[in-house]
């Protein structure tokens, strides 16, 4: 597990300066503590930082082929290179370290760009052919490793992070439109885009080529139809899914290292540790985190599954002070990140930290097996009828805006006026389908985000990729593809790899997950009951039955009780510096801060997110482009606009330090 980073001249008399990798692997130090390795050549140069997991004594990247013509860096594990390596030695290639990492370089050798395909593991990757000149970028098929780029003077960046981009190349930080709506639509800003409308994530399942001066990005993966297989049995079915789970968590316990587990007290993350028990020879270590609140407090269930499985158990409990963790991470977080659970996950990734290097997690059982509270309510709310056949656009248009929007069913009218797939979507989002309707928001700014072409409109191609199906099995395959990867890989992962812990996820083995996939859509939601063939499963490894079968919590923060005593966090959301920006009505903020402190309303989850959003402005964006507090805003990017569309794609953003 490591970063990388590096820079490619698009230009042939361009060379690459190892002092610019160097400012790059600098900035992502935390993802490597335990070494650096730089290399360059003419127009290129790869970097990278190394946490040692296995051939701690030869595994020094940059890794090359037997002539250095072929050079990798790579941040991730490959489960299978046992296999691969004997493959490969037959084929007549060398190998110089017993690393995973140096399968890459020859696999390119004998498979070029599809080489990717023979991998299985988690990866973010990067290949450059010195004969060929050509670069290979690659990330893995759920999005588990990070991987950003832009094209820029001449010259592709790359890395692990957006603040190595940054730290050769500040100018890129033009604040993208398009990335700030989607976040205040989904809590996240999905792959391509990022906050920064000159910087873009390599998506999951994907792969770029530069060659010629060209950038190619293409798909070399997707998950198969979901819902396409139907097992003639409930034990036929049980039997291979215990086999082929068992299998990938067997092949994520390798490491010469500590290596231990997350234990939430939920279904995937106490089956992954019963699995691990029946491989290991020592007793697992087992990390939890708890909260004083038990309406949202897992750690007792925890307990049990670590008392039945006899691990050496160790907790954490969360309180509300937590000012110094939510300053500390939002000057991490390059992109504003709405999910409250990134500071549980913070802290128990700390904690575990202090007695492993790698911890294994339960992260992606609810987007395989249905786990999502939202997926029953989807289905039973897709039936009902309000509108008659074309009024519910009339009704959004014309009585809608209408109604105050302190009214309690008006958010739930609206959604019922959608179609069906757009009533998930809406359902998932932290805003209605429209942003012109919040009064929360500056009307000016309304006026300039609404330019943007709609956040649905990425979606809604994810549920028309595939073949019609089962609803479902559409929005399964939705989540997979969005939520999955722009939310919950991209905590665990920043999370993580902040306290320099690699987590492994045996759920998301895209060999498991591809079988998993293609259940038919009664083994994962039955009467009612979710991820029914995985508690099934659960019950046959020993997982209690009282940790099985109750209310699902989820793995977040007690928010709503926290900010009803009146947390001093929420304060900044009146002071001037935030109102000044332009992006909120300081009434409307003000308004929902008494709602929520009165008990009138639950108003916790949208003051996160304003208040994520202004520490993300003041923590890391002013700290990016250096600007004075109150310059970053969207007013001076807005009076702007016609020059930076002169550099930049239409609606590409430049902030306040360049504007100035």
């Amino acid at each position: 597990m490591c970063g990388i980073a590096g820079i490619i001249g698009t230009d042939q008399h361009y060379v690459a300066e190892a002092v610019d990798v160097h400012r790059m692997c600098e900035t992502i130090r935390h993802r490597g503590p335990d070494d650096e390795g730089i290399h360059t050549s003419g127009c290129a140069g790869l970097g990278m930082r190394r946490l040692s997991i296995i051939d701690l004594s030869t595994g020094h990247q940059p890794i090359h082929n037997e002539d250095q013509t072929i050079w990798v860096v790579f941040n991730g594990e490959i489960y299978n290179f046992p296999e691969l390596r004997p493959e490969l030695e037959r084929r007549g290639h060398r190998f110089y370290t017993n690393t995973d990492t140096e399968v890459i370089v020859h696999l390119y050798e004998e498979y070029g760009s599809n080489c990717v395909q023979k991998l299985r593991g988690m990866f973010a990757l990067a290949v450059w052919d010195e004969r060929r000149q050509r670069l290979l970028l690659a990330r893995d098929r759920f999005g588990k490793k990070p991987l950003y780029y832009a094209v820029s003077r001449d010259r592709l960046l790359f890395g692990s992070e957006i603040k190595a981009l940054l730290a050769v190349e500040p100018e890129l930080a033009y604040v993208n439109p398009q990335g700030v709506l989607n976040f205040f639509y989904y809590g996240y800003v999905p792959d391509p885009l990022t906050a920064f409308s000159k910087i873009q994530k390599l998506p999951p399942g994907h792969l770029l080529e530069l060659a010629d001066s060209q950038v190619q990005v293409r798909q070399y993966w997707d998950l198969p139809a979901f819902g396409s297989f139907e097992p003639q049995s409930e034990e036929e079915c049980l039997e291979e899914l215990e086999q082929r789970l068992a299998e990938a968590v067997r092949i994520r316990l390798m490491s010469d290292v500590p290596l231990g587990a997350l234990l939430s007290g939920g279904v995937d993350s106490s089956v992954v540790v019963a699995l691990m028990a029946r491989f290991s020879s020592r007793r697992v270590k087992t990390f939890s985190i708890g909260f004083s609140s038990e309406d949202f407090n897992e750690s007792s269930h925890a307990r049990l599954v670590a008392q039945r499985f006899n691990t050496e158990h160790h907790e954490l409990f969360v309180e509300p002070n937590i000012e110094d963790t939510v300053d500390q991470l939002t000057r991490s977080l390059e992109e504003p990140f709405g999910d409250s659970s990134m500071v549980p996950t913070y802290h128990v990734c700390r904690m575990a930290r202090q007695h492993v290097t790698v911890a294994l997690a339960g992260d992606g059982g609810d987007e395989l097996f249905a786990g999502y509270d939202r997926y029953t309510s989807y289905l039973r709310r897709r039936w009902i009828r309000l509108f008659p056949f074309g009024t519910g656009e009339w009704y959004r248009h014309h009585i809608h805006p209408l109604i105050p929007t302190g009214w309690l069913g008006r958010r739930f009218v609206f959604n019922l006026s959608l179609s069906s797939r757009e009533r998930y979507l809406d359902s998932v989002s932290l805003l209605p389908a429209s942003v012109r309707e919040r009064a929360l928001f500056n009307r000016h700014f309304v006026e300039w985000a609404d330019t943007v072409v709609s956040p649905y409109d990425s979606c809604k191609n994810y549920l028309e990729a595939k073949p019609p199906s089962d609803p479902l099995s559409e929005v399964l395959y939705l989540d997979a593809k969005t939520y999955l990867a722009g939310d919950i890989l991209t905590k665990v992962d920043r999370m993580s790899m902040a306290t320099s812990l690699e987590v492994r996820a045996p759920l998301l083995d895209h060999v498991f997950a591809e079988w998993a996939a293609k259940l038919s859509p009664r083994w994962k939601l039955r009467c009612g009951q979710s991820k029914y063939i995985l508690k099934k499963l659960a019950e046959r490894v020993g997982v209690p039955r009282d940790v099985l079968y109750r209310r699902k919590q989820g793995f977040s923060m007690p928010l709503v009780h926290w900010f009803r005593q009146n947390h001093p966090l929420l304060e900044i959301l009146l002071e001037p510096k935030t109102i000044q920006r332009g992006y909120f009505n300081a009434q409307e903020v003000q308004r929902r801060l008494l709602e929520h402190r009165k008990g009138v309303r639950d108003r916790s989850w949208e003051l996160w997110h304003l208040l994520i959003f202004e520490l993300w402005h003041r923590n890391f964006l002013e700290s990016a482009t250096q600007a004075p507090a109150a310059s970053v805003s969207w007013r001076v990017v807005s009076s702007r606009q016609e020059q930076v569309q002169a550099s930049f794609p239409a609606h590409s953003t430049k902030t306040s330090a360049e504007a100035a």
